[in-house]
């Protein structure tokens, strides 16, 4: 067997479940835990043997630890300039998602994962949804031919994490626009598609269901419109407070032999859909 990759962890609140997952992997050891709370640290290192020397509370020391790769499960205002760090410390990183709070960010992580030679990777999970890897199998079959348009929406009722229902205080999310979470919608899309975005245009029906809220966050629907590299159009809608029971996740692509849905239902509703293959009904 090949030599088991070091990884190193930080942010244990959110990362606590990516430690479970990936020290179930034979081929990973997990070698070092980095977080503010040292409390959170103590616990997770006695279910995973990590030794105290393998235990941070600066994440400045965690990246020059004798390690591979680097998981980042920190609030997102840190994800970039914490994987540049681990990138340009000869580090590969998984980072959870999103990448970067801005445009320069971006640019700026680009150009350190090609100077480092180092592996980065946005952990947008939905994009191994089992139903998105069987569509990408028609896909590289050429079952549904050419994606010419796609759509994508995510309904997800948040209220309480934009502002804490205890305290009234506004939360992190409160300012952020629903739209500019979008990789649920972009990123299984984009994947399946093999494309990227060169133009885009939005809406918003401002804050009817939430009025007296004045914050980004409270936007009721986004509705975002795409056009790809290939020339494909793509949809997608976004909201964290419609009341929409259950929270739905849908994506559909249209092709020139076929067409694919997933269900409209919310929850695992979702798993159920539709396919529509023109070689089947000639």
């Amino acid at each position: 067997m090949s030599k088991k990759l070091q990884v190193g962890f930080v942010g244990l609140r959110r990362g606590s479940g990516l430690v479970r997952t990936l020290a179930g992997h034979p081929r990973v050891e997990v070698a070092a835990l980095c977080d503010l709370d040292e409390q959170s640290l103590h616990n997770l290192s006695a279910d995973f043997q990590v030794s105290d020397q393998q235990l941070y509370t600066r994440f400045d020391d965690f990246v020059n630890a004798p390690i591979d790769i680097v998981v980042i499960a920190t609030p997102i205002e840190f994800h970039a300039a914490q994987a540049i760090a681990a990138l340009e410390s000869g580090k590969h990183v998984l980072c959870e998602q999103t990448a970067a709070y801005t445009l320069a960010e971006c640019e700026r992580l680009v150009e350190t994962v090609h100077k480092s030679g180092r592996v980065y990777m946005m952990a947008e999970n939905y994009c191994y949804f089992h139903y998105i890897r069987e569509w990408k199998q028609l896909i590289d079959q050429n079952k549904l031919g050419k994606i010419y348009h796609a759509e994508g929406e995510y309904l997800h009722e948040i209220t309480d994490l934009l502002i804490d229902p205890q305290t009234g205080k506004q939360r992190w999310r409160y300012p952020r626009a629903p739209i500019w979470y979008c990789a649920h919608c972009l990123g299984p899309l984009l994947t399946l598609m093999d494309d990227r975005i060169v133009k885009a245009t939005g809406l918003h029906s401002g804050r009817n269901i939430h009025p007296e809220e004045a914050g980004m966050g409270f936007l009721d629907m986004e509705v975002g419109l795409f056009q790809t590299q290939k020339g494909a159009t793509i949809k997608i809608l976004r909201s964290q407070v419609a009341p929409r029971h259950h929270e739905l996740i849908y994506y559909s692509l249209y092709g020139t032999k076929g067409f694919v849905e997933n269900g409209r239902e919310g929850g695992w509703g979702a798993t159920k859909g539709y396919l529509y293959l023109e070689e089947e009904m000639s």
